[in-house]
């Protein structure tokens, strides 16, 4: 979906909060050329067509549901480079919580977009592109407010918390395909892997699942992704006498 046609055709909507009163979206200056490339370099990667073509239309926008929509991520204090290591965030909720685009380096047209909360402590994938998570942004306030967006804020992490779906022990990723298998190869037992390399909406995983110390593992750019219980340290009598 082109992110442009989507800004425009919410603007020539009539946009209504849940309480009925008119909404107005108001759009920021583009980024200049230099601006773009500046952007590029911090990312570290290159930048994909839709989001080179958004941020020549427009910065941001003010007005949706969310707290705030800034595509260049300069107002964004995300940093989980573990799970995305040249990870944008471009919307937040105003509670901590994100969505982050995904730049990977051989994606050259669009980005997927994973929504990373803190509580609970799950990410989830969100969109395949810009254009589509903003009109599911846009959703939120055309009657009756259904949006997908709304469902992954509000209700698919918490089902990714309690049930932890789709996950796999270590035995099970040694033996899938090669990706699968070289990542196992590369981590010990602890480890439970989860494959989003063809996800649904909402699908996903607890980052937090052990607490503030989880070990977190990305496969190289493949969504792949493990999470393991920290390692447990040697006991007393064992670091003094062992």
């Amino acid at each position: 979906m082109d992110p442009v046609e989507e800004i425009r055709r919410a603007q020539a909507t009539s946009l209504v909060d849940e309480d009925g009163d008119e909404v107005v979206l108001e759009c920021a200056p583009p980024l200049t050329e230099a601006e773009i490339e500046q952007l590029q370099a911090e990312v570290g990667g290159a930048l994909p067509r839709e989001l080179r073509a958004l941020l020549e239309y427009t910065a941001g926008i003010d007005g949706t549901a969310l707290d705030t929509i800034d595509f260049t991520g300069q107002n964004m204090a995300f940093e989980e480079r573990n799970l995305f290591p040249s990870g944008l965030a471009i919307a937040h909720d105003g509670f901590g919580n994100f969505w982050v685009l995904d730049l990977i380096p051989d994606e050259a047209e669009t980005a997927s977009v994973f929504y990373a909360c803190h509580d609970p402590p799950v990410v989830l994938y969100q969109s395949g592109d810009i254009g589509h998570f903003l009109r599911e942004t846009f959703r939120m306030q055309m009657p009756p407010h259904e949006s997908l967006v709304d469902d992954v804020h509000e209700d698919r992490l918490f089902n990714v918390w309690r049930e932890n779906p789709a996950t796999l022990n270590h035995a099970a990723a040694a033996a899938g395909d090669e990706q699968l298998r070289s990542f196992a190869a590369e981590l010990d037992e602890r480890f439970v892997f989860v494959d989003l390399r063809s996800p649904e909406v909402g699908m996903g995983f607890s980052w937090g699942r052990y607490g503030p110390q989880t070990e977190l593992r990305r496969y190289r750019y493949e969504r792949l992704f493990a999470y393991a219980p920290p390692e447990k340290e040697p006991g007393l009598l064992r670091r003094m006498f062992g």
